[in-house]
Order: structure tokens, then C-alpha cells, then sequence
């Protein structure tokens, strides 16, 4: 977790980015990726330090931030097969928890594979949806932060799996799934109804001359 003096400022971000993904995921896909990508590698680099190294936290967070962007965008393609993947883990989470728990990690690799190669074929469909709950998530959970509730950032400083994971809120919280299902339909529509351009793949095929 943050120093105090930088939640407000790293809300912001997860504000803002979680926005940009939730309406405008597939026009600005480069662009969202570098965010989440910034935002994930900061996560993980600032995690390595205590609440009170202060200095070296920031420094990692930048650093490893910059790092995670400059993956992501490096790996374009490579992306798109990542929202797919991180579609089918979801999709299998959710019809697993409500029949015996947790899945087992081997039915959770088939279906990020399976979800991967699924997301090669129909690009723009698997992007919109990735990027319309992914962002509907991040902007609720930074929208929170930032009106100074301190649900997610104490969550977050105890380790505690409902702020990366939307389908096991924190008990009291679950208005936050219902939010979150709701903003992810919503933003879904705005993509495919006036943001999300042309029908296609990412990247147009070029003409035969």
C-alpha cells in the first residue's frame, strides 16, 4: 500500500484509467494498455518494500509502473491474447464458485487458454468486453478511494482479495459486484454502439495491391 500522502494521487490514476478502459477501450487499446500495464507493474514493484520506506516504494512503484507499460505496449498482440485469457479465468471462476468453490488450477489454465485463442479470432468483441468490466472495476475502486472511503485501501493494506477480485467483495460490499456488472454492460454498449469503431480486427489487414 501507498504512503498516505500518494493514495489520492494513485486513485486518480486508477479514476481516470478505469474510465478510458470502461468507454473507450477498443479505440484507445495501446493507450490503455500502457496505463494498466503502469498501474500492475507498479503494484507489484512497490509491494517488494514496507508501508514506511517511503522513498524506495515511490521509486519501485515508477520505476516498475514504466516497466509494466512498456511490457504491455512492447507485447500488442500479445494483449489482446491476455484479455482473452483473463475473460476465460473469469468466466470459469464464476460458474465454478457457484457450484463447489474455487476451480482447480488446471480447469482455470484451459479456460485462460482456451479464452486466448478464442480472443485471436474475434479481437475487437473479447477487447470491448475485457476492457469495459476491467475498467468498470478500476473505476469503481479508484471512484471510492478518491470520495475518501477507506474500504479499498485498507483492503488493499491487508491483502485482502476483493479489490482485485470483483466476484468475492468484502462482507457489507455487495452493492460493489452488482456496480461493477452493471458499469460493465454499460460501458459495453457505449463501445460497441459509438466508441468502438468498425467491425474488425485491431489492426487492419493491408490491401493487395
Amino acid at each position: 500500500m501507498l504512503p498516505s500522502a500518494y493514495q489520492l494521487p494513485a486513485a486518480l490514476v486508477l479514476l481516470a484509467g478505469g474510465f478510458l478502459a470502461c468507454f473507450l477501450g477498443y479505440r484507445l487499446f495501446k493507450v490503455v494498455l500502457a496505463v494498466f500495464g503502469f498501474i500492475i507493474g507498479a503494484l507489484a514493484a512497490s509491494s517488494v518494500f514496507g508501508a514506511t520506506d517511503t522513498t524506495p516504494m515511490v521509486i519501485a512503484a515508477i520505476v516498475g509502473g514504466i516497466a509494466g507499460g512498456a511490457l504491455l505496449l512492447a507485447a500488442y498482440f500479445v494483449g489482446v491474447a491476455l484479455v482473452g485469457a483473463g475473460i476465460g479465468a473469469l468466466l470459469v471462476n464464476v460458474v465454478w464458485t457457484q457450484i463447489e468453490g474455487d476451480p482447480h488450477p488446471a480447469v482455470v489454465i484451459l479456460f485462460s487458454i482456451a479464452g486466448a485463442v478464442v480472443a485471436t479470432w474475434l479481437q475487437r468483441y473479447v477487447i470491448i468486453l475485457g476492457t469495459a468490466f476491467g475498467g468498470a472495476w478500476t473505476l469503481l475502486v479508484g471512484g471510492l478511494a478518491v470520495m475518501g472511503d477507506a474500504g479499498p485501501l485498507k483492503a488493499a493494506a491487508a491483502g485482502d482479495v476483493w479489490v482485485a477480485y470483483p466476484l468475492n467483495p468484502a462482507p457489507g460490499r455487495g452493492w460493489v459486484k452488482v456496480a461493477w456488472i452493471v458499469l460493465g454492460l454499460v460501458g459495453t454498449t457505449v463501445q460497441l454502439g459509438w466508441t468502438g469503431g468498425e467491425r474488425g480486427r485491431v489492426v487492419r489487414r493491408k490491401k493487395k495491391s
